[in-house]
Formats: structure tokens, C-alpha cells, sequence
């Protein structure tokens, strides 16, 4: 039987430093990580031990720095993906229980879930792009069609229906459509989107706006193929602005590295991009995070999971505890099911900005500048948060990238048919 050697942090020279002082160089940390993978994928059993256990002890969970907070979460990933690659290697350590329990999946009521997306830029400014380039497009209809494809459970519809009717002239029909599907990511709501919808509407109601809540049965993980299918058996009538707003989801559509003996015109986000433009909507927005964590090479995918992921939780300083724990609970889901996960389990594919610009430009989609009137509203709402968020502007692209000490955090687009 293989012994497994456990080993001491006098190996590290830097080790003492790192448990004794504020959380460590991250450079150190993601080295250890990266040899960690590395010692799980080639089977090293033994080598992966040791490093687990350095790792273990020099990052807390509840650490003081968010260096360490982020390491530990990526510790926890990397023990979910070693006791499925090799069962064995804790069988022999007795006590010794590396695995953290699993955390309670935490529910939001409607009014707490937008006070945590309130936390922080991530989702306000995806939100505020979005709705300035949506009052734009549908001035001058009578009705117009909202499709929102998004993470946050239409948090991003309040504050649009009371620009509609602040902004636009005359009283509108607002027609609202949503899909709902046994999805699995945080973060989650606890209640229906039937209730969802009837409190959307009665909104809507006291600001003198008719609206229509409808719930299309309908999932990433076939290219929302149930939705482009219901679109398209009620079309847009006369008079009828269709919007299509696409809020960090489009990431969970199978990529090609999920099917890679197919050619990329055939993989489910072009698909959906396609389909959705020979629906010929009025515009389609598109706010995802600005990463690439696609590669089916782990040590690759780690890599840069690792030179992302720091960014949300170096932004949780300021943050009473239980916000912190429930913010970087989310994170932590992401990081394990980037890093533990493969195949179609591995639902969290982000792209970076110039692949997804790729894609719609391909499927004949061409971008449109957001106006200035947002640019303006966003200063002011990165005015309300911590120093060290900002924004850019690319003129390349038409797009607005929202940025956390000069990195790149979230872009958001706006796009018509061409």
C-alpha cells in the first residue's frame, strides 16, 4: 500500500509568514493551487495530500484577507474534484477530514435579494446600461415585449418599468416574459415566479402601466430552445418592440468544448444566436462577466479562474459579515463548479468580451453606442459604492466595461439586427 508522507510547513520558507501575517502573497497561494491540480489530475494521491494539507492550514475560510478566503474557497473546490478523481486518498488518514460540510443553500426574499445585489456594481451596471439602451429602442411603440434572460429573478424590472413611466410619454402595454427551468445556481429566491410575476404586475399597475407576466418552461442547457420556439409561434404584432435582454446568462449554454468534433457554427450559443436572429427583435443586450474559463485543461482553467475570482472578494472588505458570507458563498459555488466539475456538469463556461462579441457579429448582429445619458447615470451609481470601481468606455465596440481597480469585471452591449 502507498505511504502517504504528510508534510511540514518548514518545506515552505514563506509558510510562517503567510499563517502569521494578514492572508499572504497571492502569487504564492496560486502556485500551490496550480501544483495541487496538477497532483489531483495526474492521480499523485500523495503529493495531492500534502499540498491540500499546506493549503488547508495557511487558508481560513473566515481568514482576516480576502487572499485568503479565496484560496480556502479554491481548497474546497479542489477536494470535491479529488475525492471523485481518487477515492482513495483519504481513506488512510483516519480523523483527518479535510472536507468543509457543505454550505446551506440560502434562500432570498425579494426585498433581501435586492439589497444584496445592491451590494455591490456586478449587476447595477448591466442593469442601468441595459434599461437606458432599452427606453431608447421602444420609444414611439405602442407595446413592447421584454424577453429577460437573467440570473437575478427580474430585479432589473422595477426599476425599468418606473423609467418607462417616468420617461416615456404615453401609457404602454408592457409584456413581460420569463422562463423558468430547475436550474441549479445561485443565487435562488424563495418564492414562485407565479408570485414573482403578480407582484411585477401590480408595480406596473401603480404606475399607470398594463402589463402581462408570462412563464415559458425553458432551460440553458438546450439552447432555451422551448423559448425560441414560443417566440416564434407569437410573433411580434404591428406597433410591437421585442427586446431581448440577456443578463449573465447566455454563459450557461453549452459552448463547443462541450462538443468539440463539432464545427463552432453548430455549438447550442450559436444556435440560440441564430434562431434569435431570425426572430428580427427590435435589440438584444448582452451583460456577461469578462473572463475565459472554457478550457478543458484544468491547470489552464484554474489559472485563470484564480486571476478573476479575486476580484469579488477583494471587493468584500467592506462588508458586515453575514453579507460577506452569503456574497462570497455565490463566488464559492462558482469557483467549485469551475474546478471540481467537468462535462455537463460544469455549467459555468464564461467567455471574455471579444469571444461574445465574435458570436453576435457572426450571427449578423451589429453593436450600438450606449448613450451618454447612461454613461452619466452610471458615474453617478459607481459614485454610491467603495473606491476602486470605475468604468471604460470602448470605442472599438460600442461596449461599456465595468472595471474593479483598472480589471476588467463585467462588459455590457447593446446589438440590432443587421
Amino acid at each position: 500500500m502507498t505511504r502517504t508522507r504528510i508534510i511540514s510547513p518548514t518545506r515552505f520558507p514563506s509558510l510562517k509568514s503567510q499563517r502569521c501575517g494578514s492572508g499572504g502573497d497571492a502569487s504564492f497561494m496560486e502556485q500551490l493551487l496550480l501544483h495541487c491540480a496538477t497532483a489531483i489530475d495526474s492521480n499523485d494521491a500523495a503529493l495531492a495530500h500534502q499540498l491540500l494539507w499546506v493549503l488547508n492550514n495557511i487558508a481560513s475560510p473566515d481568514g482576516d484577507s480576502s487572499t485568503q478566503r479565496l484560496t480556502s474557497a479554491f481548497v474546497r473546490a479542489l477536494l470535491s474534484r479529488a475525492v471523485s478523481k481518487i477515492p482513495t486518498l483519504f481513506s488512510t488518514f483516519g480523523n483527518t477530514v479535510f472536507q468543509p460540510p457543505a454550505d446551506e443553500i440560502h434562500r432570498f426574499s425579494v426585498v433581501e435579494l435586492a439589497g444584496f445585489i445592491d451590494l455591490t456594481p456586478w449587476h447595477r451596471f448591466g442593469f442601468i446600461a441595459a434599461n437606458e439602451a432599452i427606453l431608447t429602442a421602444v420609444e414611439g411603440y405602442a407595446k413592447v415585449h421584454i424577453v429577460d434572460l437573467s440570473l437575478t429573478h427580474c430585479m432589473q424590472i422595477p426599476t425599468l418599468i418606473d423609467a418607462i413611466a417616468t420617461k416615456l410619454n404615453k401609457p404602454l402595454l408592457l409584456k413581460l416574459t420569463v422562463v423558468s427551468s430547475a436550474s441549479n445556481f445561485p443565487p435562488f429566491i424563495n418564492i414562485s415566479y407565479e408570485e414573482l410575476g403578480s407582484k411585477l404586475v401590480n408595480f406596473a399597475t401603480s404606475r399607470n402601466i398594463e402589463m402581462q407576466f408570462t412563464i415559458i418552461p425553458s432551460t440553458y442547457s438546450d439552447g432555451f430552445s422551448s423559448l425560441l420556439q414560443h417566440l416564434r409561434m407569437y410573433p411580434t404584432s404591428y406597433n410591437e418592440a421585442l427586446v431581448v435582454n440577456c443578463h449573465m446568462i447566455l454563459r450557461y449554454i453549452p459552448d463547443e468544448t462541450l462538443t468539440p468534433s463539432s464545427p463552432s457554427s453548430l455549438s447550442l450559443r450559436n444556435v440560440f444566436l441564430n434562431q434569435l436572429r431570425s426572430l428580427n427583435p427590435t435589440m438584444v443586450t448582452l451583460i456577461e462577466e469578462d473572463a475565459d474559463l472554457t478550457s478543458d485543461n484544468l491547470v489552464t482553467r484554474l489559472r485563470s479562474a484564480f486571476n478573476y475570482f479575486w476580484i469579488p472578494f477583494d471587493t468584500t472588505d467592506t462588508f458586515m459579515s453575514e453579507q460577506r458570507r452569503l456574497y462570497e458563498a455565490e463566488i464559492s459555488w462558482k469557483i467549485e463548479n469551475v474546478v471540481a466539475k467537468e462535462g455537463v456538469e460544469r455549467v459555468e463556461r464564461t467567455e471574455t468580451k471579444g469571444r461574445w462579441l465574435e458570436r453576435m457579429r457572426d450571427n449578423e448582429f451589429g453593436g450600438v453606442r450606449v448613450r451618454e445619458e447612461a454613461v452619466s447615470e452610471l458615474k453617478a451609481m459607481l459614485g454610491e459604492h467603495a473606491v476602486g470601481w470605475g468604468m471604460k468606455k470602448d470605442d472599438d465596440d460600442e461596449s461599456l466595461v465595468l472595471t474593479w481597480k483598472g480589471h476588467s469585471v463585467v462588459f455590457a452591449t447593446v446589438w440590432v439586427p443587421i
